[in-house]
């Protein structure tokens, strides 16, 4: 008689899927993919693909310069058996080492890669005219550059309708229907008539289509980052992170139809908190705002500072804010007068900050730093930012096109340091620690530069904070403890 272990390695033929061998219970249900904690079963199989990468010198070259790998599992039957066993398939977003065919990993959704192909063969004919249409010598047949641009815009199209992607109820849709159907206002239309350059490479999008493809059923999901952080990616070796919401947010939307699903947890409601006051008279109020608290409502709540504040003080308004997950000081004022006098404040830099934040240890992988001298006990950091418009909020570093962001900054020890931010931009203290040319260290449970465990929040506290009384003149100095210093 076949031994179970023998059935569930008969029954794994179908090439790219490994077998999982685990007692764990199955989850409920599938991977909510934009927020969620790695199921189990999930940091298995992130296991196994990182013990291949690392035995794999060609992979693991490209994949040390930074790279997203995702790991879907899914139940398959045992051959003559009631019971069921896991497995798990692998990808990783874009090309790996320039290619896409690696045996260990699911195929693209659709290969774009082959030299003979429609795509090749167009995209070396447009890189033909683009060069005679540089030549200085006039001709009545040279291209111009709209010429070539047309050209180039009519293939990314015609390869974004080659993505002919899956749902879990087995329908069909190409790329460009699911975007513009996610898109179908007048408005985001315009503004995104088509997806950006590569749309339907990311992990995700590739795991799903193989799983529908070969009749699996998948259990759950998780991507994780491979490698140095870099300028443009400040993300850290080895930890998890959602799908990005710009690129796979509509295409998802699509492929998880007829999937049980988590719910989205940042819509299941904001548990009720405390809100100590830390100073206050009638025209104005300083609280200290825990971590986990919005500073005014957001599309994941209206429960926030300022809500909870109005119901005592119905014509407050907060006059700055602060990361949900930042903890501290936040002025409210309690009219639109002295909201507008606290405004000019902030707008002319005469508000003084100071936060606290515990960083990472050193990561010996964040190789791509441009740093020749070691990071000093005090100084100056000077990273413009800007939106990451395909993957909202994070920001980016721009030294073209950002808004000028600058942070003083103190160590005062190992790994507590003081920040001062001259700007305030949108998570300026948090990329300004993570980025290579800042700090390279990023802050302590930050999910989205840095590295977040469960239940960790993030460790960065406003601490101390200066500024003239909007009515009385008064120089004001407040200052609130930071619990995870104590």
């Amino acid at each position: 008689m076949w031994s179970w272990h023998f059935l569930c390695i008969f029954a794994v033929k179908m090439e790219h899927l490994h077998p999982l061998y685990s007692q764990l219970e199955r989850p409920e249900r599938f991977t909510y993919p934009f927020c969620y904690e790695p199921h189990p079963l999930c940091q298995l199989a992130a296991k196994e693909v990182q013990e291949y990468i690392a035995a794999h010198p060609e992979i693991r070259e490209d994949a040390d310069r930074g790279k997203m790998f995702g790991v879907l599992v899914v139940e398959q039957d045992i051959l003559g058996s009631p019971r069921k066993s896991y497995a798990f398939l692998a990808a990783y977003s874009g090309l790996l080492a320039g290619r896409n065919d690696w045996e260990y990993f699911v195929p693209p959704v659709y290969d774009a890669q082959q030299p003979d192909g429609h795509f090749k063969t167009t995209e070396r004919e447009i890189s033909r005219l683009a060069s005679i249409s540089n030549d200085t010598r006039p001709s009545s047949t040279t291209s111009s550059p709209s010429d070539t641009k047309a050209l180039s815009q009519e293939l990314q199209t015609w390869l974004f309708h080659q993505y002919q992607l899956l749902n879990a109820r087995g329908e069909v849709k190409d790329l460009v229907d699911i975007w513009q159907e996610y898109y179908n206002r007048p408005k985001l239309l315009r503004k995104y008539p088509l997806p950006p350059g590569g749309t339907g490479d990311c992990c995700a999008p590739k795991l799903l289509q193989y799983a529908y493809q070969q009749g699996l059923k998948p259990l759950c999901m998780a991507e994780f980052w491979w490698g140095a952080t870099t300028k443009t990616e400040l993300r850290q070796h080895l930890n998890y992170y959602p799908a990005c919401r710009g690129k796979c947010k509509p295409i998802l939307t699509w492929m998880l139809q007829g999937l049980d699903v988590d719910p989205d947890p940042e819509l299941l409601g904001l548990q009720q908190m405390e809100l100590p006051v830390v100073y206050e008279d009638e025209w104005l109020v300083v609280v200290d705002k825990p971590s986990g608290l919005l500073s005014v409502p957001g599309r994941i709540g209206q429960y926030s500072v300022e809500t909870m504040m109005q119901q005592r003080y119905p014509d407050c308004v907060v006059a700055h804010r602060l990361d949900m997950g930042t903890s501290g000081l936040l002025i409210v004022a309690k009219s639109q007068e002295v909201y507008r006098t606290l405004q000019e404040q902030f707008v002319k830099h005469q508000v003084k900050k100071k936060y606290l934040a515990v960083l990472e240890r050193p990561n010996t992988l964040n190789t791509q730093s441009t740093q020749n001298t070691p990071i000093l006990s005090q100084g100056r950091i000077s990273l413009p930012l800007r939106p990451d418009p395909m993957n909202r909020p994070r920001q980016l570093v721009d030294l073209e096109h950002g808004k000028r962001a600058v942070t003083d900054y103190e160590f005062l020890s190992e790994r507590v340091v003081a920040l001062w931010p001259q700007t305030g931009r949108t998570h300026q203290l948090r990329i300004h620690c993570a980025h290579p040319d800042g700090l390279g260290r990023p802050i302590v449970g930050d999910e989205l530069y840095g590295t977040r465990r469960k239940d960790q929040r993030l460790m960065l506290h406003a601490a101390e904070l200066w500024f003239r009384h909007p009515v009385t003149g008064q120089e004001m100095h407040l200052s609130a403890s930071s619990d995870f210093l104590l």
